[in-house]
Order: structure tokens, then sequence, then C-alpha cells
């Protein structure tokens, strides 16, 4: 996805003048790690950074190529880096040296892509997410002296749980998702994901100012409960650094993060009869209410039906309730008005206001075409980041939708925005890392309901 709320760009293309940076997670399996840096990744790369997250994981199923894994394979990795060990009853069992050989191939392929990404000559990234375990203090140290001699910075993000309800949450939820138990047994992907838990918990170094201070790291403990941040002394993430101000919004954008599973849906307006920007028509009648009533009654259908789903699955369903978001405009409020009388908390938000026309308000494609055939031009050239006079471009409005975006993030129940296409497209084009390019073409029609699972 290319940049949506694009801040400022330097003469080296990179932003936030800081130059290349890695952000290596830091966690043991099932504590929300892969949706960290799902997440993370999607919000730079918004904001115009050229980002991209590497999953160890991914590299393992590639050298394995569907050949079952070793026993060993995640035994603890000791001070060697990438040697490991597994401590038991009877001592230390070392790993076989064909398991320690893949290990080998597995890190150095993705180390490889990784400072590849990173040069100019490959893909001239400026951000890349490390999606791996990095369970001990010799581990990390390693990453650190890695990137440090090819310059590139590096921070840490720990995820923490002690919160055995998101653990258990998690390991549940490898069994549908992690493509490692395909076709596997529900219980025996799970068994087995916490053979692979249990045998790292033993070794594994929380990160701390007594042993790694001069490193820059941020400890996110329960996802979003609390956190840690440590600036360090290598310069990572010094407030009065370069990268500080991409450090605070790293650590800002965390804040809102949690891991809690939750529904968006995304819906148009009912109709009106005045197509006017500045006019605020109220919702048409009879066919507006209609609109309103069926949209409503298809979300609760569905919010039932995936309800059923998860039991059918053997997953405690949760109960979310459903929150409603609308612009102010009349419409959008009457078009959430059948979600109110099921129970609904409606929100009205004003940065959900529809896109701002400008002197093409009522003007129909051809008369802008007869009008003003030179801003038309520039629109088909560029229609996201075009703004014709005293309007707003899409790149306007993602810019105001920033904050939105974040309180999504933080969003722990079911929601619903209800919105003008215009702001529908940005926002579901942010969730499904449209390119900014195509965000202006995005079809939402008005007889269908979005649905994003988070």
């Amino acid at each position: 996805m290319s940049a949506g709320g694009k801040l400022y760009e330097t003469e080296s293309g990179q932003l936030f003048h800081a130059g290349k940076i890695a952000i290596c997670l830091v966690g043991l399996p099932a504590r929300g790690k892969t949706h960290l840096s799902v997440s993370l990744c999607r919000y730079l790369t918004w904001l115009g950074l050229s980002c991209r997250a590497f999953h160890l994981g991914d590299y393992r199923r590639k050298w394995l190529a569907g050949a079952e894994m070793p026993d060993d394979y995640f035994f603890f990795q000791d001070s060697s880096y990438f040697s490991s060990v597994l401590s038991s009853s009877n001592g230390i069992v070392d790993v076989s040296k064909t398991t320690q050989s893949l290990r080998d191939k597995v890190a150095n392929d993705c180390m490889s892509d990784i400072l590849g990404y990173l040069s100019k000559s490959g893909g001239n990234g400026q951000i890349v997410i490390y999606d791996a375990v990095n369970a001990s203090v010799s581990v990390r140290r390693k990453l650190h002296q890695q990137f440090s001699e090819a310059e590139i910075q590096t921070i840490f993000v720990e995820s923490i749980c002690t919160d055995e309800k998101i653990i258990q949450a998690n390991v549940r939820n490898v069994k549908v998702s992690s493509p490692d138990y395909e076709g596997w047994d529900a219980e025996k992907a799970v068994q087995d994901y916490l053979k692979r838990i249990n045998a790292k918990i033993p070794h594994y170094e929380e990160m701390n100012r007594d042993r790694e201070s001069d490193l820059s790291w941020v400890k996110m403990i329960n996802i979003g409960e609390r956190m840690v941040v440590n600036k360090g002394s290598t310069g990572e993430a010094r407030s009065n650094g370069h990268s500080g101000n991409f450090g605070s919004r790293i650590v800002f954008y965390l804040m809102n993060l949690h891991v809690k599973p939750r529904t968006l849906y995304f819906a148009r307006a009912g109709k009106s009869e005045d197509r006017s920007y500045k006019s605020d028509a109220p919702l048409s009648l009879p066919e507006g209410l209609e609109y309103a009533k069926k949209m409503a009654e298809a979300v609760m259908d569905r919010r039932a039906i995936l309800r059923q789903e998860a039991i059918e699955s053997g997953l405690e369903p949760e109960d979310r309730s459903l929150t409603v978001w609308v612009s102010p405009r009349q419409r959008t409020v009457a078009s959430a008005q059948y979600l109110k009388d099921a129970g609904c908390i409606v929100r009205r938000r004003p940065q959900l206001s529809a896109q701002n026309p400008g002197v093409y308000d009522t003007l129909t494609l051809a008369q802008i075409k007869d009008r003003y055939p030179g801003e038309e031009k520039k629109h088909a050239e560029n229609p996201f980041l075009h703004r014709f006079p005293r309007a707003e471009s899409y790149h306007d409005i993602a810019i105001r939708l920033e904050p939105v975006i974040l309180e999504i993030e933080r969003e722990r129940n079911d929601l619903i925005i209800i919105a003008h296409e215009s702001v529908l497209r940005v926002l579901y084009g942010y969730f499904l890392g449209v390119e900014s390019s195509k965000i202006p073409d995005l079809k939402m029609p008005r007889a269908t309901v979005f649905e994003v699972e988070l």
C-alpha cells in the first residue's frame, strides 16, 4: 500500500530524516507479535514510509517446502545466536546438526532479504519489521550489531503477556490462522503449538534496563495494558535525535493497539433528494428509511452468523457490543436509527464528513468537463492527490482520518461506520492495504455492507 496520509518527504526520498530502521519484535509465541507486525507495517506505510514485514516463519516454511518439521527445531537458541539447546531434567540437549543447518539457512535467507530491501540497489526501503521470537539477550545483541554494521538503526518491540486469557485466545486462534496447521485436527494443532511455547519459556530472557539499557526498545505488556519505553544510548529513539519523531510516532501508535478480535463494517448512508453538499438534506422517503432498515437487519444477521460459526469451530464467542459511528449529516444520522433502536450506541464524528466538492458541488461530470477541462485533466492524472478549487482531495481526507484510524485500532467493540463513499473508500483502502492511487476508484455500492476482520 502506498502512502495515504503521507506527511512529507526529504531529498533522499526517506521520511523523518531517520535513515534506515529495523524494528525487531521480541516475545514468546502466542503473544501477538505477528498481529503487531502487520498492524505496524500497515500504519507506517500509510504515513508514507517504505516499510515491509519479514516473518521468520515464512522462511522456515519455504525451506521445509512441505517436509516434516524436525522435532528439535524449536529448542531454545543460545548465545551462539542460532545454536539451540533444550533444558530438561536430564540436563541440556543439543539439537541435531541437520536442524542447526536448517536454522542457519532460514535465518540467513531472511537476513539477506532484509538487508537487500533496505539497500539502494534492492528495494530502497526505509523500514523493516523483523517478526521472530528473538528470545535471548545474545540474539538481540547480535541483531543490533549486524544492523549497526550496515548503518541501520534498531528498535526492539517486545510483547509480554501475563494475562492467560490473551495467551489462550491466541493459541486457539492458531489452529484456524497459521499455515503450519492447515489440515490439522484442532486439538492436535493446539497441543503442538503449546509444545513450541513450552520449549522456549524456561530460557526466555525479558528485555530490561539492567542488561540492555543501551538499546532502544518498547515493551508492551498485555498488548495495550501497560508500556515501558527505553530510549537507549545508541541514538535510535532519542527524543532529540533525528529519529525522535519517528520513534514517538511508533510509541503513540502502539499505545492504541490491542489484539482483541473484532469486526469492522462499512456502509453508505441512504439517499437524499437534494445532493448538494451545502444543503445537508434528510433521508429521502420512503426509500431512505427502507434502506436504513435493511442495512441494520443485514448487519445484525451477519453478527449472529459469525457468532454461530465461532461456536461450531470450538471457539468461545465474545459478547461484543456493536458501536455505530456516523458523520453529523442528517441522512447519515438517520441511516443509523434502526441500529440505535436495537440498542447500539451511535456516535457522531465530524471527521467522517463527506469530501468537500468545492466549486463542483451539484455539477454533473459532463458539466465539469465542459466548464473546467484543465482541472478535469489534472484530476484524471492523479485522482488521489488532485484537489479541485476550494475542494478536498482524497489525500486531504486521509490526513483528517488519521485520528479516526487510531481510534478504530483502539476500539474493542465491533464497529460499523456509516458515511459518504469518499470517506469509506479511504478507510476501507487503509485496512485492506489498497494502493493510494486506486482508492478513488474503489467501488462502494450502497446495497453492500463491507466487512473487515481485525
